[in-house]
């Protein structure tokens, strides 16, 4: 589990096809590395990773075919930059909202504009996943927790402060570009008890 506050933006150092699967070696810069042990889940632009060997400040994870081909890892080189959050630990300050990292799917950035000192982004998704976007709701794109500020089908706005732009990848964002969503868990769960209706004894 995560919180959607960016911690760290590191690098990829390298990538290493292995049987169809890709092995990342992402390197770090403000993230404590005492805090990390083989097994522990990091989240990766929006994806949990698993941490399958430490090099220092640098820690490598496997990527699977799946999560390649429905997320943007797939198009992460040598010198790609990312999005890095440990895993939430008992009594860690929840900041931004409870985020998974499992990805519901892809977005693309329709449209960026100056908005005073924030930048505005206008970002649509498959309608499959529209519907789980409210006005003032919480969003993760590429593992920032983000607040909806419009709904229009299927796009919406999000603002994104100097302070987000600086210490995260979505400064560098541009118009055309696809990023990982994860929709608030929250809606998923109240869509699955109202379809099931009231339980039977």
């Amino acid at each position: 589990m995560f919180t959607g506050i960016i911690q760290d933006v590191g690098r990829v150092v390298s990538r290493e096809s292995r049987g169809g699967d890709v092995r990342l070696l992402i390197a770090f810069d403000r993230i404590n590395p005492s805090g990390i042990n083989v097994g522990d889940s990091i989240c990766v632009q929006g994806c949990c990773l698993t941490a399958v060997e430490l090099q220092g400040r640098a820690f490598a994870a496997d990527v699977s075919r799946e999560t390649l081909s429905l997320t943007t890892l797939g198009d992460l080189t040598a010198g790609s930059p990312v999005n890095l959050e440990p895993s939430l630990r008992a009594g860690d300050p929840l900041g931004g909202h409870l985020v998974s990292g499992h990805v519901d799917g892809l977005g693309e950035v329709a449209a960026v504009s100056g908005d005073a000192r924030s930048t505005r982004f206008e970002i649509t998704v498959p309608a499959a996943l529209a519907r789980y976007i409210a006005r003032k709701g919480s969003v993760a794109i590429d593992g920032v927790s983000l607040t909806v500020n419009a709904v229009q089908g299927a796009t919406f706005g999000i603002n994104l402060i100097p302070h987000t732009q600086a210490v995260t990848t979505l400064g560098s964002l541009r118009v055309g570009a696809r990023v990982n969503v994860e929709v608030d868990q929250i809606a998923r769960y109240v869509e699955r008890l109202l379809a099931d209706g009231p339980l039977s004894r």
